[in-house]
Order: structure tokens, then sequence, then C-alpha cells
């Protein structure tokens, strides 16, 4: 498998893609950026996340799963620590598709604008500082010890 493999050392990105591919762990799927993770690849992260879950446990954490669809309003509140992925966040603008005039495709429903525009998660923490705020009342409520397994978006143009 090393043959003609990149570098690591010259290009760990560039290595690391290119391994996940030659190994069959994952293929690039029809969204730029975005990878399918094939089975082999899936029992691998299965296994890291079970193990990583366990020790999680131990120390007295528990899981929870907080939304992939974020308020832009969160965000504004916390404009400073938005500001260096700011470019980089998928907005959701509209709730519904339907059928383009013609009938060979669909098209976003103009009449469907969402009333709040909605981010796809880029970080978990606008809205999980906004769920602790109605769970932290005092003290008495700390520590919150959470682990979230989630995914997160950020529409990078190219790869680091």
């Amino acid at each position: 498998m090393s043959k003609n493999l990149t570098k690591r050392s010259e290009d760990y990105s560039g290595w690391y893609n290119e391994l996940v591919i030659r190994a069959d762990l994952a293929e690039n799927s029809g969204v730029r950026g975005c990878m399918v993770i094939k089975p082999y690849g899936y029992a691998i992260w299965e296994k890291m996340q079970a193990q990583l879950d366990r020790m999680f446990k131990e120390t007295g954490h528990v899981n929870a799963y907080f939304p992939i669809f974020i308020p832009k309003s969160y965000f504004s509140k916390e404009a400073s620590h938005v500001e260096g992925f700011a470019k980089e966040c998928a907005v959701v603008t509209h709730y519904r598709l339907k059928n383009t005039p013609d009938g060979k495709g669909v098209m976003v429903d103009p009449e469907a604008a969402l009333e709040e525009e909605l981010i796809i998660r880029p970080t978990s923490e606008t809205i999980i500082w906004d769920t602790y705020r109605k769970w932290i009342q005092s003290y008495r409520d700390l520590p919150v010890l959470l682990n979230q397994w989630a995914n997160v978006v950020s529409w990078e143009l190219r790869t680091r």
C-alpha cells in the first residue's frame, strides 16, 4: 500500500486522505468534501467510539445530543466566537422544495422561507451554552459532565 503514497511528512492531509481511500475505508461522495464511510471504516470508528465512550463514562460523563440546526441569533450573540469560521458555515434558509414548472426537477419554494435562518452545526458551543443556561441555576447543578457524538459541517473551500 505504501507504494506511491504521498509522504506524511510532506503533506499530512493528502497522505491521510489517500490512505483512507486506498485502504477502502471511505470514498468520496457526490458532495465535494463529504465522504461515505464504508463498512470496514465504520467498524473501526465503532471500536474507537466504544473504547472512548467507556473511558468517558468511567469519569462520570453521560451522552447527550444537541440539534444540528442552530438559530442564527445564537451566533449573533457570540459574534467574536464565530468570526474565525463564519465563512465556512452552511445556512438553511427554506424548509421546502417544490417541482419546477416544467415538472422535470425541483426548486426551493420561495414561499417557504424560514422566519429565522438556521446554521448547520459547525460547532456546538452556542446551542450547548444556551441549554446550560436553563439547566444550571447555581453551583449545586455543577459539574455537568456531558459528551456528544455528533457531526459538524465546515464548508471549507479547500482541504487543509
